[in-house]
C-alpha cells in the first residue's frame, strides 16, 4: 500500500469514527433531552462542526477518495464518495436547516431520519478504510 492510499485510509477511518460516535453516544445522548434541548444543542452541534478542520478532513477525504478512484481503487473511493459526502450534502445537511426553522414537533421526526441516515454515513466510511486497505 502506498502512502496515497495510506492517508486516504486514515482520513476514511477518522471520517467513520466521527459518525459513529454520533451514532453510538451523540444522538442517543440528545434522544434523553426534552425536544426543545435536544433541538437546541443539535443546533449548536451543527454550527461548531462547521470549523476549518472538520470541513477539510471532509472535504479532504473526499478529493483523496477521487484519487483513489483514478488509481483504481473505485469501491472504496466511491463508497465515500456516495455513502458519506453525497448523503451528507443531500440529506443531512437540508435537515439541518430544517431543524433551524423547525418547532420542537419536528424534532423526533428529525432524530429517527437524521439517526438512520448517519448510520448509514457511519458504514459507508467504515466500508471505504476496509476496501481500500485490501485495494478495492
Amino acid at each position: 500500500m502506498g502512502t496515497f492510499t495510506l492517508i486516504t485510509v486514515i482520513a476514511t477511518g477518522l471520517m467513520a469514527g466521527v459518525f459513529f460516535a454520533f451514532s453510538v453516544a451523540v444522538m442517543p445522548g440528545l434522544a434523553d433531552l426534552s425536544s426543545a434541548d435536544a433541538r437546541t444543542a443539535m443546533r449548536r452541534i451543527n454550527a461548531r462542526i462547521q470549523n476549518p478542520v472538520f470541513l477539510l478532513l471532509f472535504v479532504g477525504t473526499l478529493v483523496l477518495c477521487a484519487g483513489e478512484v483514478f488509481r483504481g481503487r473505485a469501491v472504496g473511493g466511491l463508497l465515500y464518495a456516495v455513502g458519506c459526502f453525497l448523503v451528507t450534502v443531500v440529506i443531512n445537511v437540508p435537515m439541518n436547516n430544517r431543524l433551524d426553522q423547525a418547532d420542537d414537533a419536528y424534532w423526533l421526526a428529525y432524530l429517527r431520519r437524521w439517526t438512520l441516515w448517519n448510520h448509514l454515513r457511519a458504514v459507508a466510511c467504515t466500508a471505504s478504510a476496509v476496501t481500500l486497505l485490501l485495494g478495492l
